[in-house]
């Protein structure tokens, strides 16, 4: 009898788990910590509409004096990043060609939609489609040299690749392509549910005190991290709705076949490292210089995962001891 009542307790404390499941998220009060719009947020901002989004960019104009069309420089961010991260070097590279960077859906102040038609903007495919656009827009026909950190270095990567073009070529910073997370699984159905899209905004805040952390990681020379700098990567968590996009980009399909396909990539491309680099291992470095043909590699000394704030001279003297190579 003592076995068949607890048998009959275990089936009904199960029942009441998947009960409270399948209801309590809908009775859990949430409101964004956000409380600003991107336009509040930095007034000054530039955005423009790609692929149906208002896409935060900044500009610098070419200020060399080649006598031609100087070639398009793209920046692309990582996780957790913006145009921010470019802010050191953005004007020294305007000596090599025009230069764009952008945030992208679900980071910095780029319009973070929770509806959609068509392809969802914060997949791959839907951030290939937005590079497509700023490329049509602001390339016009011209050399495109894309600079991808981290994460933005795994999708400028596979950009590259799948829209094979004789005007591409690379530069990937501390790239997260052989090291890199997956989100694909046999329970990835499980943070689509109804109940998880409820709950996952929620747990995603914990990246508004977290993120201090990977930030701190990302620079060897601590003395850097200025309260500005703290300001600078934590101003797009004030605005409202940035728990939801993070999940959207969560669940999104971001799955990047680009590392067993390293091999196919056939255009000038750099790579380059933070000699110190513990969130993307300094060591992927030379792998990746190995598997990418023709590649050049640089490694950007007393610098961590940002080498591009912690180092913006040694950064812009490494693209310009390879910029005959990158812009050929």
């Amino acid at each position: 009898m003592k076995l068949k009542a607890f048998r009959k307790f275990m089936w009904r404390a199960l029942a009441a788990g998947v009960l409270s499941f399948l209801i309590v998220p809908f009775l859990i009060p949430f409101e964004s910590s956000g409380t600003l719009t991107s336009a509040q947020a930095e007034p000054s901002a530039e955005f423009v509409e790609l692929n149906g989004l208002d896409v935060r960019i900044a500009r610098t104009e070419y200020t060399g004096d080649c006598g031609c069309t100087p070639p398009l420089i793209v920046l692309m961010h990582g996780f957790g990043a913006s145009t921010y991260s470019w802010r050191g070097v953005s004007q020294p590279l305007a000596a090599f060609g025009d230069v764009i960077s952008y945030d992208r859906p679900a980071f910095g102040l780029t319009e973070r939609p929770t509806e959609w038609q068509g392809e969802n903007p914060y997949g791959l495919e839907g951030n290939f489609l937005l590079l497509d656009d700023l490329i049509a827009r602001y390339g016009n026909d011209r050399k495109v040299i894309l600079v991808g950190h981290s994460a933005g270095g795994a999708l400028a990567g596979e950009y590259a690749r799948t829209r094979a073009s004789s005007n591409l070529s690379l530069v990937l910073v501390d790239a997260a392509i052989l090291t890199s997370g997956s989100n694909s699984g046999p329970f990835e159905w499980f943070f689509h549910l109804p109940q998880m899209q409820r709950l996952g905004p929620i747990l995603v805040a914990e990246i508004a005190s977290s993120g201090n952390a990977l930030l701190e990681e990302s620079y060897y020379d601590k003395s850097q991290l200025t309260q500005e700098v703290y300001d600078g990567y934590r101003l797009p968590l004030k605005i409202k709705g940035w728990e939801q996009a993070f999940y959207n980009f969560r669940i999104a399909p971001n799955e990047n076949p680009l590392r067993d396909n390293l091999g196919h990539l056939d255009l000038p491309t750099l790579v380059m490292t933070g000699e110190h680099d513990t969130v993307v291992a300094a060591s992927d470095a030379p792998l990746l210089n190995a598997k990418i043909k023709g590649s050049k590699l640089e490694t950007i000394a007393n610098s961590a995962h940002l080498p591009q704030e912690e180092q913006p001279q040694a950064f812009i003297d490494a693209i310009a001891k390879h910029w005959d190579y990158l812009n050929k």
